[in-house]
């Protein structure tokens, strides 16, 4: 991510904790179009099973490194962060012909990190508790913000994302914000976490899309 985008993610993210203003970027509606062309792609964390059919001896799993390869027998310093598991089978068969004829390579995906641009992040008031690891001393109750990553999958919504992370109990959740790229822009938008789930209001089960960034800022007593 260019240094300029990193820096306007930081102040968009440092504005949605600290705003008091309900409304200060434009609602996320639930009629938001997800992306059709999504295609995950591997990311460190991940480990990759490689099957090299003909050739059990060079079928193997592998980790994907933070700096995003992998090693694998005859496949040394293979860069697979960023691939699809078709593009990782294909780059892995240009490598192996050297030694093997017509070698035929299918990779499978375990672990689902994914990249960071494809990973649905969150910061802010959630988890159970009212304490956490990262970030500031937030002002609305004792401990700290938390953050969280987790894969994106196609089809989900912010209600998916709040089971997975769950909600802090000091927590504004009409008050939070996903930051998206929309062309290339990075930008806030207003969700009502509180309406979804303490009133059943199903229009704020907005789709959520990958990359974007769930901001929960503190309640005030």
């Amino acid at each position: 991510m260019p240094i300029f985008k990193k820096k306007l993610l930081y102040c968009l993210i440092a504005s949605a904790l600290v705003s008091s203003i309900v409304g200060c970027s434009q609602p996320l509606l639930e009629d938001m179009q997800q992306t059709a062309d999504y295609t995950y792609q591997i990311g460190p964390g991940d480990s990759v099973n490689i099957f090299v059919w003909g050739n059990p001896e060079l079928s193997t799993s592998a980790p994907v490194r933070p700096d995003g390869k992998i090693t694998v027998p005859l496949v040394e310093e293979l860069l697979a962060s960023g691939k699809t598991p078709f593009e990782l089978a294909r780059d892995i068969e240009k490598v192996l012909s050297t030694y093997i004829k017509s070698p035929q390579v299918v990779v499978m995906v375990s672990g689902f990190k994914g990249i960071s641009t494809q990973q649905i992040r969150v910061i802010g008031r959630i988890g159970g508790g009212g304490g956490g690891t990262s970030g500031g001393t937030g002002g609305g109750g004792v401990g700290r913000y938390q953050g969280k990553s987790i894969p994106y999958e196609r089809g989900m919504t912010l209600l998916d994302v709040i089971i997975q992370i769950g909600l802090n109990q000091y927590a504004d959740g009409n008050r939070a914000s996903v930051i998206r790229d929309v062309n290339g822009e990075l930008k806030p938008f207003g969700v009502r976490i509180d309406d979804l789930i303490d009133d059943t209001d199903l229009s704020a089960n907005v789709l959520m899309m990958p990359g974007d960034i769930l901001i929960i800022p503190d309640a005030y007593f």
